[in-house]
Order: structure tokens, then sequence, then C-alpha cells
């Protein structure tokens, strides 16, 4: 789950993790209030959307007066903001972080993740602060430096001390990045997050460590645990179809293609959206209906597909383990009949109860084409669409 950068500066404030003034507007008055109330000599009015690159697609903003605030809040709010995370089609800017501006000296990287080669956490650092990590990783690797933390100690001061010194932080403001590193480690554990990255960092000419964006990342499946992070929640930045599948533990995810997947098992998914694409054909999503899907569940999976217009052809490859075909297959057929299927469907069944399900399809007069591979039945659906 993804959440606005005032939402995670919020979250900050609580770990001491520093950050600068600011205040969240949904209006144009609203910006220009927040501007007036934080009194800063200069402001930033930044759009917010759960994508980055915002300052190069113009939605940041320094303001200079009230009246650049007005301007730029006019501009940038209802704005299609489009970056390269957004795609062509970009985002609505819907709300705004009206923000003080501070005296920047020098711009830093700061990010933690879960590195799946060690296992571990890893905070990464960089003096290159400001510009996308991945040209750093591409043109410049040797200026990105990492601390593995090990799980039972968390991070230690001097490997906050180390990689402070490695990124090259003022030798007066050590204390106080290394304290800023230990706050940012504690909310990246305690709040169960995938990624935390602040980028940039900067220190400031009052002499001050202070985070000056902020991205943070949660694990879906720890969010039992965090029913705070819940509120946080921005639906209208998601999409609707995945929205729709969270409700009945799908996993969701839409893509640009045209053929449809229902899938189970997440290993299963991607091969078969591979061997889709070896063929010429282009998925449309990933569907994993997990190990104990329900007929009420395919139906809803069923639906999920049919509501992107964009899907002209369906697949659906079952390897039944826990999952029993038989119970694919009548989701399948209830699901045909709810929807009225106009568009081919090919359905390749494997494993425990693998004849019941198949006699359920073929004689549910329904126009279902067969598959005996996996190959069979992304050759028979992509043939199909064309």
């Amino acid at each position: 789950m993804n959440i606005h950068e005032y939402q995670a500066k919020e979250i900050f404030r609580k770990y001491n993790v520093a950050v600068p003034n600011s205040k969240v507007a949904f209006s144009v008055d609203e910006a220009v209030n927040a501007a007036e109330e934080l009194g800063s000599d200069v402001s930033v009015v930044k759009a917010q959307i759960h994508a980055g690159g915002r300052g190069k697609a113009g939605g940041v903003k320094i303001a200079k007066n009230l009246d650049d605030v007005r301007e730029y809040a006019d501009e940038i709010l209802g704005k299609q903001l489009v970056t390269h995370q957004t795609g062509p089609e970009g985002k609505e800017v819907k709300r705004l972080l009206i923000e003080e501006g501070c005296d920047i000296q020098k711009e830093y990287y700061i990010g933690v993740v879960l590195d799946r080669a060690t296992s571990r956490v890893v905070m990464m650092g960089s003096e290159e602060g400001g510009t996308e990590i991945e040209e750093v990783a591409a043109e410049t690797p040797e200026k990105i430096f990492k601390e593995v933390i090990d799980p039972v100690t968390g991070l230690m001061p001097y490997q906050a001390r180390r990689l402070a010194f490695n990124i090259n932080i003022p030798d007066e403001l050590l204390g106080k990045a290394v304290k800023f590193m230990m706050s940012l480690y504690n909310v990246f554990v305690e709040k169960d997050c995938s990624i935390a990255e602040i980028n940039p960092l900067v220190t400031t000419g009052d002499g001050e460590v202070l985070a000056l964006d902020a991205k943070l990342n949660f694990d879906d499946n720890a969010l039992f645990r965090q029913k705070d992070l819940l509120e946080y929640r921005d639906l209208d930045e998601e999409d609707e179809k995945e929205i729709e599948a969270s409700k009945y533990d799908l996993s969701y995810i839409a893509l640009d293609g045209n053929i449809g997947c229902m899938v189970n098992g997440a290993g299963l998914a991607m091969s078969t959206m591979d061997i889709i694409k070896y063929y010429g054909g282009e998925p449309a999503n990933f569907l994993d209906v997990g190990g104990g899907a329900t007929t009420e569940k395919v139906t809803e999976a069923f639906k999920i597909i049919l509501s992107d217009d964009h899907v002209k052809g369906i697949l659906v490859n079952i390897f039944g383990g826990i999952m029993k075909c038989d119970v694919i297959a009548e989701g399948v057929v209830e699901a045909t009949k709810q929807v009225g299927l106009e568009i081919p469907l090919v359905v390749r069944l494997e494993g425990t109860n693998v004849e019941q399900g198949k006699k359920i399809l073929d004689e549910s007069g329904l126009n279902i084409t067969s598959a005996e591979s996996m190959a069979d039945g992304a050759e028979k659906i992509v043939s199909l669409v064309k």
C-alpha cells in the first residue's frame, strides 16, 4: 500500500524523523491559508499523487509570496500530472502539500529496503540526492553505500555514522544525521514498510538534517496489525479493479494487454503471462485466485477481468493441488452464465478432481475451449483473440 508524501511526513513526525513544517490543502483557498499560517518567506507548493518525478512534470513550484501560492495552487489542482511513473494517462492532482521553504546546503539520498540477496533490511545512502537513484546506480554505482542490518540488533549507531561519513555529511551534523537514520529505521520496522525512501535528504543553512521528500510503501500482508495505516489509503489513486479484487482477497494487477488471465498461484500466473507473450499475445492482468478459492471467489474474479474493456479473450490456467479443479469449473460456468460471456474462453485444468472439472465444463453447454497444456492454452487463446 502506498501513501502520500504528507501522510508519510505525519508518520515521520511521530518517530522524530525531522521534516519541514507543512500543511495539506484540498483547495486553492486552503493552500493560501496554509502558506499564511506557516509564515515562511518562501513556500513550496507540491502536488500529492502516488508517483515520483513530480518536480520534472511541473508538480512542484516555489512560491515567493501568497499571490504565487494562489497562482500555483490553481495551476496544479485538478491537473492531470504525467510523470515517468504514472504512464501517459497521468494522475489527477486532488490535494497539495504546502511546505515552508528551507535554506538547502546539500542534497542526499537515503533509502531503506528489503534485500532479497541477504534476506535482511538494508539502508542505502548517496551524496547524489535529488537524482533518480536508478540513474546513480547505472552511471556512478560507487556513490551508493549500503549498510546490511542484523535483525537481532537493528541498525547500530556505528553503521549510521559510517553511512553518514561515506556520503559526506558535514562533521558538525553527523550527530543529527545518525539520529535521523536510527529513527527512520524504526519507522521501517515498526510500521511494516517494504520501502522507506527520502530523496532528497537535505542539510540546511541553520544546521538541520531534514527529509525534504518522503515515500513510504507498506507490506499489504501486515496491514492486519497496522489498522491505523488503512486510514491513509487513497482509493482515488488505485485501479478500481484492484480495489474490487482486494475485497475478495484476490491478487490482481491490471496490465495493458487484451488477454485476461485467471490462475492459481503467483509463480504459475507469472509463467502464464510469459507464455502468452511467447505466442505473440499480451496479458491484460495478473490474477491469482489463491489456493483456497470458492465458486463465489472465482465468479468475482471473472467479473473483474471482464470489467476491463480491453479484454478480448480469457485464459484460465489451473493446477489443482489444494485448489480443486471442479470448484474452478463450477465458478467458471457460474460466472459465464452471470456475465453473458461473448469473448473467447480457453480453460486448462490439471490436478485434483481434474476429470470432474472437465466434465462440468463439457456438460455446461457453453462455448468453452479446452486445452491440454499451458502451452496449448496460450497458443489457442492468442489465436482466437487474433
